[in-house]
């Protein structure tokens, strides 16, 4: 059963992307969505396409970053985990049931039409560039979440400017608990962001 409140995230979780990746999973939990990814998976008894099968499975909404097409140093090869992941997410709202159906997608690049040179059969999407700006990923996930969700959302503005003060207080936050801000577990960074949006909120 995909849940309406679930955003599967699908990107690279490389240091480079490190603050990307915080901004959706923040604008995430700043629209009170949840955010799911392979960070989650931790159980070396079940293999890890089969845990990706299930986090798409549950997940409504999808979050596709396609921007690293780089080759790696050693084996000069691009990684090709991020469209594998889109195509399973587009499998299941192709064929799945009622509710797989349902599925909505975002996709992201660094520029709107660079796909069209690594994986053309896109063609038509509409396809978001974020120039590698943290921001202006938050920026389109929140627009995008407003869109497919018909919710009443926070202001792109406003959850940026949330953003920006949970930047800054982050290292303080991490210190305290002797945490490294740049290593500190994903399972820890996201109870830290969810504890500094109540406060947020109270405040």
């Amino acid at each position: 059963m995909a849940s309406a409140d679930d955003v599967f995230i699908n990107c690279p979780f490389d240091p480079d992307f490190t603050e990307l990746f915080r901004a959706l999973v923040f604008c995430i939990y700043a629209c009170q969505f949840r955010p799911r990814s392979a960070f989650e998976l931790e159980d070396c008894g079940q293999l890890r396409l089969e845990k990706l099968y299930g986090l798409i499975e549950q997940c409504r909404y999808g979050i596709h970053d396609l921007s690293r097409t780089e080759l790696d140093a050693v084996s000069k090869l691009p990684r090709f985990n991020m469209p594998l992941e889109l195509g399973l997410f587009l499998g299941a709202k192709r064929y799945g049931n009622a509710t797989q159906k349902r599925k909505r997608a975002l996709i992201l690049d660094v520029e709107k039409r660079r796909y069209q040179k690594f994986i053309s059969d896109l063609a038509g999407m509409d396809i978001k560039e974020h120039g590698s700006d943290a921001l202006k990923a938050l920026r389109q996930t929140r627009d995008w979440l407003a869109n497919v969700s018909r919710r009443e959302l926070p202001s792109a503005n406003r959850i940026a400017t949330l953003f920006e003060r949970f930047r800054t207080d982050l290292d303080t936050i991490c210190a305290d608990l002797d945490f490294d801000p740049k290593t500190i577990p994903y399972v820890d960074f996201e109870r830290l962001l969810v504890n500094w949006l109540v406060e947020a909120k109270a405040a």
